[in-house]
């Protein structure tokens, strides 16, 4: 009697879980036919996304509940399609969890990666030895810098081991940038015993320095070359950080910082001379892990250049009993936001020039919402500063000009790439998906000594 009733309430529990299953599918379907309809399939992915093979996807829809960065995919017509693209930040959990291995993680098409650097299938510049790892690249995702730092210089070893430099020289690889992409090759080149020097214009640790406190920094599992695997799914800033200064206290961990890359020119005999703003460094081969922030981007708006002004958060609990005026739409400026919220008697406003927040991540859009709704948080929507004034900032809202008093600013409208430095020392750009004879053809078209 005890196993009969036991089997009813284990059918009955089931049962509910499949008709719960059943509607989920049956909206994630109806939100795909909506896209479909409007033209918007596929969401416009910038860099890195999945791809599915509609040969293998069997539509069970796995990958569509594994993903934390919200719709990114959805069913449509018993198959796997794109449907926010942009929201992808290349964590690979959909590709780990099909079932049938129907997803694998691309690049984007050549239409929309005209503006990155080209590169082969081992991160390779249209220049011979030069790589580009990280975000620079393509490629978001602490995971993805790590990985793609560690596989480089693996290449260097085997190139050397199998065509030895013709003459000498200092180094074996110079590194630019000391972000997770650069210690991670760095770390690399102490255990495949390679003579390196790794060169840093700011400090350790890159854009994850200046990250908010407890900013979350990763969402899936990495593995750091000596060190073995990080398996949080979630870290803080700070533990990241304590990562860095233990690799610091290495007596074989070789860079050097407050150095800014000027030139990088490839030699007549194959070789590389990096010049920095205090010293050159000859090497056979150049890893560069220098990011996409680049320089804050400006609004050019009247009283920008105001002291209260600013573009990066590092201390948020240094701003308390304040009025703050946080301008942008995407990650970076949810974060601040909410860090800044957090902080006793501030009164944190978000003005953004949409009319919704469209390419954040799905946990960020959950907490932003929450404090909408809490009234930790006030988000003036269809918004653009016109002029900051010493103790208010002017917003246009819906076309109509308003003040609003106000103590700081923080503006996050992106930053712009180092590609012009890319462009002068002789990268080629273009399609992500650059073929090796396409790398070699456009290499042999390149001065011989690049300035």
């Amino acid at each position: 009697m005890d196993s009969l009733i036991a089997f009813i309430v284990a059918a009955l529990i089931s049962a509910i879980f499949l008709a719960q299953y059943v509607r989920k599918a049956k909206r994630n379907e109806a939100r795909a036919r909506e896209a479909f309809d409007r033209g918007e399939l596929c969401g416009g992915p910038r860099a890195q996304h999945p791809h599915i093979d509609t040969n293998l996807c069997i539509g069970c829809a796995t990958c569509t509940t594994v993903c934390p960065e919200g719709d990114v995919l959805g069913i449509l017509g018993g198959k796997a399609v794109i449907l926010n693209g942009h929201k992808c930040i290349g964590h690979g959990l959909c590709a780990d969890a099909c079932p049938v291995g129907a997803i694998t993680l691309v690049l984007a098409s050549p239409s929309m990666g005209a503006d990155m650097p080209l590169l082969t299938a081992e991160y390779e510049a249209t220049i011979p030895n030069l790589f580009i790892v990280g975000e620079l690249g393509g490629l978001a995702l602490i995971k993805n810098a790590v990985n793609q730092g560690r596989d480089c210089v693996d290449t260097i070893t085997r190139r050397i081991a199998t065509h030895p430099p013709a003459g000498p020289v200092p180094y074996d690889v110079v590194i630019v940038g000391a972000g997770p992409a650069g210690i991670s090759a760095s770390l690399r080149a102490i255990e495949r015993k390679l003579r390196y020097i790794t060169i840093e214009q700011d400090e350790i640790g890159g854009t994850v320095a200046k990250y908010p406190r407890q900013k979350l920094v990763m969402t899936s599992p990495v593995e750091f070359p000596m060190y073995g695997k990080f398996k949080q799914m979630e870290l803080s800033k700070e533990h990241l950080l304590a990562f860095w200064d233990a690799i610091l206290n290495r007596s074989d961990f070789n860079v050097r910082t407050g150095e800014k890359v000027e030139t990088i020119v490839k030699e007549a005999d194959g070789g590389f001379t990096v010049t920095t703003s205090t010293n050159q460094y000859r090497a056979w081969s150049v890893v560069l892990a220098l990011g996409r922030t680049g320089t804050p981007r400006k609004l050019g708006v009247k009283g920008e250049e105001l002291p209260k002004v600013m573009y990066r958060l590092i201390e948020t609990d240094h701003y308390v009993h304040k009025k703050i005026l946080v301008v942008g739409g995407g990650d970076s400026a949810i974060e601040a936001a909410l860090g800044l919220s957090t902080q006793p008697g501030n009164q944190v406003t978000i003005s953004y020039r949409q009319a919704q927040f469209s390419r954040i991540k799905e946990r960020n859009a959950q907490r932003v919402n929450e404090a909408m709704r809490s009234g930790k948080l006030k988000v003036i929507f269809n918004s653009v500063p016109v002029e900051f004034r010493p103790e208010s900032a002017l917003l246009q809202v819906n076309g109509t000009a308003q003040e609003f008093a106000n103590d700081y600013v923080w503006i996050f409208a992106g930053g712009t790439p180092p590609y012009d430095f890319l462009k002068k020392i002789g990268v080629g750009f273009g399609s992500c998906d650059m073929t090796r004879e396409a790398a070699k053809e456009a290499t042999e078209a390149l001065p011989a000594v690049v300035q």
